[in-house]
């Protein structure tokens, strides 16, 4: 008795499922007793084992499913070594091995080939090769080698020109094997050359073996003979026989190889090859085929329509070969090109009368036949994806049914009967199809075409499915007119109809190109597209193009109805002119110290200017040297907004404005090239701003702006250029090297100030900016540039003659010289024209220092060094106290003001060290928020100041003492202001900006009291200059707080109306839209009940009280309308509810909105699936009630109609397993002898993991197993 082995009950099932009916119910019943068992299989059989060890020598491998498909493998790397005697060697130098030639050929090599090489040295000097890599690397570098590196012989072999070709083989592939496989070169001469001779080069080895191989070639080739016979093309089917069955036998039996050409190559040369007893042979029985067919063999000739001609020969000719098979009788066919008619029959005059018959029936079998029909019906009876057609040919595979385009007919092809049916079927196609359609044509220009398709076809799709017609647009190419309908009657007219109408309207069209400026049309399209929608929107018949921008095209292309294009290119150009006038552009000069003020607090002042100006205004960035304010928009809104931000300049400082009258046609010279002339006028007078009317307008008025005695300046000297321009004005130019122009204009412009007033001409030194920076310009009359010339000809003159001159200075004055690098040094060379002063190098104790320069430079620079020698003998130390906890507040940012008034009073200033405080001071009291903890205490000795408050001043007495003076005055003072305590918070800021900011404005530090002082008592410390502004733009933040305090209040008002909480939905709508329109259109929050809330009905309205009282109206008249609606439940069909909600909710939407109601269906699982509620007012709940039961009719129709479908469609496989009769429990898979029925073992357990262990789990303890030991 022997145990089982079960798998899964799927995979019986599985197996099971392929069973015939018969065969299933036989499983079913299940076997009884031996013979169940005898049938399953062995588990040796299900299961082969793998072979464990090779067997021994002679013992032969039992054949198993595993052993018999396993082949050996081999590795694809080979290891294979050369040895290259000394006297074949090519490199040959001993002492550069490894290196030089030898070893670069190696490199390159293994470079090519892929293999890799290792070069070893024989005793004898011979060259060792080992070669690694797949088999075809190391041929080709065995070949590399031997050409490379080993000497080259050269041979030749004789063979006749016949084994040529034999030796090159297909595609050159012997002759390449032949190379590699014995290292040579071999050459074989052209076809042309008459030579015999073979060509081999390579080593000595490789040429015996090459030749060898040449000779075993043509060994072969001497043993084959090639005859060819010429036999009557008529007796060839006798030869090849039916199916080439017979030519195949004598091949077999002869072992040649017979050539017989086709039929359709008119040719009699039959070839055949082989060894010569072997071709001698074929040649005989060929021979003895032939003579007897000639012998015995008679014709007869019969007419058969040349149509029928196909049918005779049957597909690929197999219908000739059959009758060649089955009468032994060769059918004749004349060609396809001749017109001949008769078939000629041959064979044995016995057997003609059957080979006769059977052609008579292959040409009979089938008939051609035609159904007159309507070219344009063809489609329509080939069906959608050719369906009707296809349920014909089902029917009858065998007929051929053909469709001409052009043609009003349809031709069948196949066998009679069959033919005959398909006739009918499609005659009566034909006579249904033309007793319901119509067709028609209509002539529209192509180049509306594409216009009546429309974009993806939307236009052209939408007439197809409305009217159910076909319309066939002719393609681009053909260049028709003619558009085809075609379809029902009625639908065909109405799609004619509305066709021609779209291509009136389109002839009606017209393309129009705007000029609109390419800056514009970003404007005009907007943010996204935003604008140019709105203006489609507003024409939508109208189609809008702006060029791409890369083109710089100015041309918008309008298209569309005549009137609409007409009226878009009005409203257009309207829009553009706007445009243009809000372009305007103006530049106000502004000293940039004012420009903060413009700005004002939080941008305020520009803010307040741009909105009521309604013009957009542009301040340069603030490391910019530009002082012009850029002002765009309209002409009068820019002059308006210019005067606001002149007067707020005014106001600042003593800004006066002047207008000088200067004749415009001198404006253009007084400028002067890129400026220069007009620059130098206001850079002498201090800044001031000069101002000329746009060019071409005409205006003489000049505009002067600045402080009252720079703008008088100024203004005299603009006359007096305007009146030497008038006269008669010349102008000269100069050059010098940049670094005399300092030397020329002298200290504070006194040199040149000199030469003006001694010749009354003008003179223009460059700027940074100017890219000449050696060109000096003199202009004025003719005698007083000449003058002025001379007079600096001469000065440049002397300045170019180089002199080197001494003077002595005191040792003790050396230092003050060269600190800081030579600062002094360095700026008297800037000032003198670059004069060189040399002082001794420290150390020496001479007195002695060198001066090279220009002559005049060298005495001014003299003079200067004794001047500073001068003031260094009369320098005084002073010091001026001041606490030390203002020392910070003095040096100002990045010791700015320090360095001023260094600069200022030519006095050298020093700040003590900072003293470092482990506690608090005597006199500095502690301080939080900037209120003193404690009265401060004064100093022990009050005569005796503090080291760490003592600041020192070096320089002249007068001149310490006013520095002293500036020092005192940046010393910080204190005012208290009163703010009360709530807004302190407002006024320090989010994270402390609001303060920060009023401290940055002002210059000042402003203190808040802590919290928990409760004081409204706000310290404000600075420079006195500023305690004033900061105190009143605290004071006006305050105003602005309380004023917006008392707005807030006003804005709490609060406001509860009672309202139904069913209405809520409603009221709130679809994604809030409702509600968040009435909070917009009144600036009220309205605040509906949280889910836990007692007051469920309460709504919550917050805001101005005039707000609130129009956002409770709205609601209650929204509640109003909601309280008049009523509330139906209708019974619809549950099976059409997803077609009448629609993907995504799209239909139901559509009839809500269609009928102003809100329709509800029921939810998943509810009592009554089929109630529907429908809300809205009475009469359109009625309208939406009876479309949505009309609705549910014709669903329904669609609905029945799907279940009777299905009713004829095939059952699931789960529905078929269900219907089956119930089975007992399966065995699964069953075999026999299991290695687990020898012992006590149970058979494995698919469930277990230790049984059946995946890959990558734990390993359980080994334990004996059927399976035998475990080997991982």
């Amino acid at each position: 008795m022997s145990s089982v082995a079960v798998l899964t009950q799927e995979s019986f099932n599985e197996h099971r499922s392929g069973l015939l009916p018969e065969q299933g119910k036989a499983a079913a019943a299940g076997p009884s007793g031996a013979e169940a068992e005898d049938s399953l299989p062995t588990y040796k059989d299900a299961f082969p084992p793998l072979p464990e060890k090779p067997l021994p020598e002679g013992v032969q491998e039992t054949g198993n499913a595993w052993t018999s498909k396993i082949k050996p493998l081999k590795s694809s790397l080979i290891t294979q070594v050369f040895h290259v005697p000394l006297e074949e060697r090519k490199y040959k130098d001993i002492n550069q091995f490894g290196e030089g030639d030898q070893a670069k050929v190696c490199l390159d090599i293994m470079h090519k080939t892929g293999a890799h090489l290792e070069l070893s040295m024989a005793k004898d000097q011979g060259l060792s090769i080992m070669v690694s890599g797949k088999h075809d690397e190391v041929m080709k570098a065995r070949k590399e080698i031997v050409s490379r590196l080993q000497t080259q012989a050269s041979a030749t072999v004789a063979i006749p020109k016949e084994h040529h070709r034999f030796v090159i083989g297909k595609s050159g592939e012997k002759l390449q094997e032949l190379e590699l496989k014995t290292a040579t070169k071999i050459q074989i001469p052209r076809p042309e050359d008459p030579s015999n001779l073979i060509k081999i080069s390579g080593t000595k080895e490789g040429l015996e073996k090459a030749k060898h191989e040449i000779l075993l070639i043509s060994a072969e080739q001497d043993k084959r003979a090639v005859e060819r016979m010429h036999i009557e093309k008529v007796y060839h089917p006798f030869i090849t026989g039916a199916h080439a069955k017979l030519v195949g036998e004598l091949m077999q039996e002869t072992g040649a190889r017979i050539n017989v050409p086709p039929p359709s190559v008119n040719k009699t040369e039959i070839v055949i090859t082989g060894e010569k007893e072997q071709v001698a042979l074929a040649i005989a029985k060929i021979k003895k085929i032939y003579e007897e067919k000639k012998k015995n063999t008679t014709t007869i000739a019969v007419e058969v329509k040349k149509s029928q001609h196909k049918y005779v020969i049957g597909p690929k000719g197999n219908t000739l070969q059959e009758i060649l098979d089955r009468t032994g009788v060769s059918v004749e066919i004349p060609p396809l090109d001749s017109s001949s008619e008769t078939v000629i029959l041959r064979g044995e005059p016995d057997r003609l009368g059957q080979a006769l018959t059977e052609v008579y029936a292959k040409a009979n079998s089938y008939t051609v036949s035609s159904v007159s029909a309507p070219s344009w019906l063809h489609r329509f009876i080939i069906g959608k994806k050719g369906q009707n057609l296809a349920k014909i040919t089902q029917q009858m595979p065998k007929v051929h049914i053909e469709f001409t385009e052009g043609e009003d007919k349809i031709t069948l092809e196949g066998p009679t009967k069959d033919v005959q049916i398909v006739h009918e079927q499609i005659e009566v196609i034909v006579t249904d199809l033309v007793s319901r359609m119509d067709y028609t044509e209509i002539s529209v220009d192509p180049k509306f075409h594409r216009h009546l398709i429309g974009k993806g076809g939307a236009n052209i799709n939408r007439i197809k499915d409305h009217h159910k017609v076909s319309v066939r647009i002719p393609p681009d190419n053909e260049k028709s007119n003619l558009i085809r309908i075609e379809g029902d009657p009625q639908g065909v007219q109405e799609a004619k109809k509305e066709l021609l109408e779209l291509a009136s309207r389109m002839e009606n069209e017209r393309t129009k190109d705007m000029i609109i400026e390419q800056r514009f049309h970003r404007a005009i399209i907007g943010q996204k597209g935003e604008k140019v929608k709105e203006i489609r929107d507003k024409f939508p018949e109208v189609i809008i193009n702006f060029p791409d921008p890369a083109q710089k095209s100015d041309i918008v292309q309008l298209r569309g109805p005549r009137t609409e294009v007409e009226k878009c290119t009005k409203f257009m150009q309207k829009m553009v002119a706007e445009m243009v006038e809000n372009s305007f552009s103006v530049s106000v000069p502004i000293f940039k110290q004012f420009h903060k003020n413009i700005i004002g607090k939080g941008g305020a002042n520009i803010k307040k200017i741009r909105e009521e100006t309604n013009t957009k205004i542009d301040l340069p960035a603030e490391n910019s040297n530009s002082e012009m304010i850029v002002i765009t928009g309209k002409k009068a809104n820019c002059e308006a907004a210019k005067n606001r931000i002149l007067a707020i300049q005014k106001e600042l400082a003593n800004i006066t404005e002047l207008e000088v009258s200067i004749p415009s046609k001198l404006h253009n010279s007084l400028i002067g090239s890129k400026g220069r002339f007009v620059r130098s006028i206001m850079e002498e007078c201090g800044g001031v701003h000069i101002h000329f009317p746009t060019e071409g307008s005409g205006i003489d008025a000049v505009t002067i702006r600045g402080p009252v005695e720079d703008v008088e300046k100024a203004k005299k000297q603009l006359l007096s250029l305007a009146e030497e321009k008038q006269t008669k004005s010349h102008t000269v130019e100069l050059r010098a090297k940049p670094e005399y122009h300092k030397f020329l204009i002298g200290k504070g412009g006194g040199n040149i100030r000199k030469v003006r007033d001694s010749t009354g001409a003008r003179i223009i030194f460059p700027t940074a900016e100017d890219k000449d920076q050696e060109l000096v310009t003199v202009i004025g009359t003719e005698e007083a540039v000449a003058e002025a010339q001379k007079e600096l000809e001469a000065l440049i003159k002397s300045l170019d003659n180089v002199v080197e001159d001494f003077m002595t200075v005191d040792p003790k004055h050396h230092r003050f010289f060269v600190l800081r690098r030579g600062q002094v040094l360095r700026e008297i060379a800037e000032e003198y024209g670059g004069v060189m002063v040399s002082f001794p190098r420290t150390g020496t104790q001479s007195d002695k220092v060198t001066l090279k320069g220009a002559k005049d430079c060298v005495e001014a620079a003299k003079k200067r060094i004794l001047e500073l020698i001068e003031d260094l003998d009369a320098q005084v130390t002073m010091e001026c106290v001041i606490p030390q906890k203002f020392h910070r507040s003095i040096m100002g940012p990045k010791g700015s003001r320090i360095q001023q008034i260094t600069k200022d009073h030519n006095v050298l200033i020093k700040f003590p060290d900072r003293e470092d405080q482990q506690a608090p001071s005597a006199d500095a009291p502690v301080q939080e928020n900037g209120e003193a903890n404690g009265e401060v205490k004064e100093p022990a000795d009050p005569l005796v100041p503090k080291k760490c408050d003592v600041i020192v001043l070096s320089g002249r007495k007068e001149r310490c003492e006013a520095a002293v003076e500036a020092l005192k005055a940046l010393v910080p003072v204190a005012i208290a202001v009163e703010v009360p305590f709530e807004l302190h918070r407002y006024i320090i800021g989010q994270k402390g900006s609001g303060i920060r900011k009023m401290m940055e404005e002002f210059e000042v530090n402003i203190q808040v009291p802590a919290h928990e002082l409760q004081s409204d008592i706000i310290s404000i410390t600075g420079l006195a200059s500023h305690l004033d502004r900061a105190k009143e733009g605290l004071l006006e933040r305050v105003k602005e707080l309380q004023a917006e305090q008392e707005d807030r209040a006003l804005r709490s008002f609060k406001l509860t109306i009672t309202v139904d909480p069913k209405y809520h939905p409603k009221i709130i709508g679809r994604k809030g839209a409702i509600i968040t329109q009435i909070r917009n259109d009144h600036e009220v929050n309205i605040q509906f009940p949280d889910k836990n809330d007692e007051n469920q009905d309460q709504i919550t309205i917050t805001g101005y009280e005039q707000n609130a009282v129009a956002a409770r109206d709205a609601i209650q008249a929204i509640v109003g309308e909601l309280e008049e609606m009523i509330s139906e439940d209708i019974t619809l069909d549950s099976r059409v509810h997803a077609r009448i909600i629609g993907a995504r909710g799209k239909g139901i939407r559509k009839i809500m909105d269609e009928f102003k109601v809100d329709v509800r269906f029921p939810q998943s699982g509810a009592a009554d699936p089929n109630l529907v509620t429908v809300t809205g007012r009475p009469e359109q709940v009625d309208e939406a009630i009876d479309h949505l039961l009309n609705l549910e009719e014709e669903y329904m129709a669609d609905a029945v109609e799907n279940e009777a479908k299905m009713a004829y469609m095939k059952p699931s496989g789960s529905t078929a397993s269900s219907m089956e009769e119930p089975r007992g429990p399966s065995k699964g898979f069953v075999v026999r002898e299991a290695p687990w029925t020898s012992g006590n073992e149970k058979a494995p357990d698919m469930s277990s993991s230790e049984d059946f262990p995946c890959f990558g789990a734990p390993v359980t303890n080994a334990r004996s197993s059927p399976w035998g030991p475990k080997r991982f």
